[in-house]
């Protein structure tokens, strides 16, 4: 039983100020207020900090997911996408799921050619029903454009069959296609059945270790004017003598004091100067925190170590970005398979079974490339397996494990 369009918009709205609030972060936008409670309101808005490890969190992955090719590939669905410049529209769109937890592909016919087009639209823009078993929506929405004031323009309304076209909220016309699903395909980051449509890298936990590295640089950026002129002050002064020019005391190289009638002279002292050490551990604190929540590490956030490390010695402290890269490879498998799926049914004019397509494979490349010392041991270990096993080792094996492709052989 279909929700409708009205049950879509709700829900789209429910969902939409937690997603804009997470790009805001990504794109270093984001305004929080803090009431400190040494800290003035006015004094602690001039000192505003800004950090980009939200946008660290979702690049460290995002950078490393390179998809190659569609392997098996009987509905030649690498032309489709090839069509639709594949360098921008995987990274737009695994980019905007990573961050916002799910992306959406929406697919619609070309007019001057009979390859399907394909346009990423963010999870702040689009929602709709999703089927548990093949990850694809029942009916779909998704807003187009919006005004100055965030109200939709363009609206679109995706069935089975049909994509429905809104202006201003009024109905204006539909097109129809041969398409058992709705042409609106979601491409999600870590979904499970509490969250079917996924989860961001961009987690609680990380925007409050971001938000206290923020609120340290503040209290560090105001303890720095007073580390760079210390206070002083002046006890023992008559009660009729003339007031201190204060900028004049702290820039003066020389100031005389005299003595009063009954020859007492006043003392001069300076307050101790605040250390700037606390800070710089508890923004170490807070790094560690965020680098935790997200699989990075210190030198990632700018904690630079000592000893420059190794090829394989970065890959082993990354493990948890790598096992965080692969988990993403495998949804994002799916969405795209899905979006290919579609479209092909699209060009084909015809309705194909999802099954078909069991034999397909998105083939991604490696997310560590390998150096000259991993690629020995590789091909040490490749010539002695296939000597035991022959033929175990092929160049699309290796292709696979090292990401460079080998010549091609000119069957000599």
């Amino acid at each position: 039983m279909e929700k409708g369009i009205e049950y879509l918009r709700n829900k789209l709205e429910r969902y939409r100020a937690g997603a804009i609030k997470r790009h805001e972060i990504y794109n270093m936008k984001d305004d929080y207020f803090h009431v400190g409670v040494t800290i003035p309101t006015k004094l602690r808005m001039q000192y505003k900090a800004t950090l980009g490890w939200g946008a660290k969190a979702v690049d460290s992955i995002a950078d490393r997911l390179v998809f190659r090719e569609f392997r098996n590939d009987m509905f030649d669905l690498n032309a489709i996408f090839n069509m639709n410049s594949p360098d921008i529209l995987f990274d737009d769109a695994g980019r905007s799921a990573l961050t916002n937890s799910c992306s959406f592909i929406y697919i619609s016919e070309s007019t001057e050619d009979n390859i399907p087009r394909m346009q990423v639209i963010s999870g702040d823009n689009a929602t709709g029903i999703l089927d548990p078993i093949t990850r694809l929506l029942t009916e779909g929405y998704a807003v187009l454009s919006r005004d100055n004031s965030g109200e939709p323009i363009q609206e679109l309304y995706f069935l089975p069959g049909y994509t429905l076209y809104y202006f201003k909220g009024k109905y204006v016309t539909h097109v129809k296609h041969n398409v058992e699903y709705p042409l609106l395909v979601p491409v999600i980051h870590r979904p499970d059945s509490l969250k079917p449509f996924g989860r961001s890298r961009i987690t609680p936990s990380a925007i409050y270790y971001q938000q206290y590295a923020r609120r340290t640089l503040e209290r560090s950026d105001i303890t720095a004017e007073f580390y760079s002129w210390p206070q002083k002050y002046v006890v023992g002064t008559a009660q009729d003598a003339e007031s201190i020019d204060t900028w004049k005391a702290t820039v003066s190289s020389m100031l005389e004091f005299s003595k009063d009638d009954d020859g007492d002279s006043p003392k001069l002292g300076q307050f101790n100067v605040p250390s700037m050490s606390p800070f710089t551990e508890q923004l170490r604190t807070a790094a560690s925190g965020f680098a935790g929540e997200t699989g990075l590490t210190l030198d990632d956030l700018g904690f630079s170590t000592d000893n420059p490390s190794s090829a394989e010695a970065i890959k082993a402290s990354h493990e948890s970005l790598r096992l965080a890269a692969e988990k993403a490879q495998r949804d994002f498998s799916s969405g795209f398979l899905n979006a290919g799926f579609l479209a092909a049914c699209l060009r084909d004019d015809f309705a194909y079974k999802r099954n078909q397509l069991y034999t397909t494979k998105p083939i991604w490349e490696p997310v560590f490339k390998p150096d000259a010392s991993t690629l020995a041991k590789l091909g040490d270990g490749a010539f002695k397996l296939n000597q035991a096993f022959p033929g175990y080792f092929t160049s699309e094996t290796l292709h696979d494990l090292t990401g460079i492709k080998g010549a091609e052989s000119d069957g000599r």
